[in-house]
């Protein structure tokens, strides 16, 4: 049940659905473990994500989507773990917006938002999420992002810089990104006849008119591309748990 502490100013009580896509291929992460599955400090990294998920005050059930064959993996940590919020795992599609689909689709009918969030960042924090699903709550549309560090150039087809965008205005979008629900299935529903490729669930949002909030995110909300992500996400473990990283 989500909790009324961070919703007493709305007229509804909102139904938080979090969709958690664990079904990508890892192929930049090399050798034959799917990424979600890898240990950081002897935990499994997707579990990290899922205790946050379970955590977090703001949502009311948890939907998993993988790979086929994965199902029986992640009932196992359900059980291990005591994740009393997932509702559903479910088996991803060949694109990573078929998976968000097949996510939905295993949802409550009292669902109102979607939570949607890449098993690949496992070190999500319990209030960032809570935070995302507020201002998603109030807003319509929301994701959470950090201010970038770089410069950041614009190229063209030969790598010749173009332009160079305002660094003030710039934002590196993470997960999860929060959407009221009827909003998120006609952008969807909008995308299918684009045969537009959209990098993100915002873009497709964003392309059909909506207005996105970013909320502040966590510069340790890493997502797990290549290995030496690995070592980042474990040596943030190892700090936040006040170990000797020497």
């Amino acid at each position: 049940m989500t909790s009324s502490k961070f919703f007493d100013k709305v007229n509804v009580m909102p139904n938080v659905t979090a969709i958690i896509v664990c079904a990508g291929s890892s192929t930049r992460m090399g050798g034959t473990t799917s990424k979600q599955f890898i240990p950081l400090c002897g935990v499994p990294a997707v579990v990290y994500a899922l205790k946050a998920f379970e955590a977090a005050q703001t949502i009311s059930e948890v939907i998993v989507v993988c790979k086929a064959g994965d199902e029986g993996v992640f009932s196992s940590f359900v059980q291990e773990y005591s994740l009393k919020k997932v509702a559903a795992i479910v088996q991803g599609g060949q694109t990573r917006a078929e998976s968000v689909n097949n996510g939905i689709a295993a949802a409550s009918s009292k669902c109102t938002h979607f939570a949607i969030h890449d098993g690949a960042r496992p070190l999500i924090k319990p209030d960032c999420i809570n935070n995302a699903v507020e201002c998603g709550i109030k807003t319509g549309a929301a994701a959470v992002g950090v201010k970038v560090k770089d410069t950041i150039k614009v190229i063209d087809e030969n790598s010749t810089v173009v332009a160079t965008p305002p660094r003030a205005s710039l934002v590196a979008v993470q997960t999860p990104q929060v959407f009221e629900k009827q909003l998120y299935l006609n952008a969807v529903a909008a995308a299918a006849s684009s045969q537009t490729e959209f990098t993100d669930d915002c873009a497709i949002a964003e392309a059909f008119g909506a207005k996105v909030t970013i909320t502040q995110g966590d510069e340790t909300n890493i997502k797990l591309t290549t290995p030496t992500d690995i070592v980042f996400a474990e040596a943030i473990l190892r700090n936040e748990r006040g170990e000797n990283l020497k």
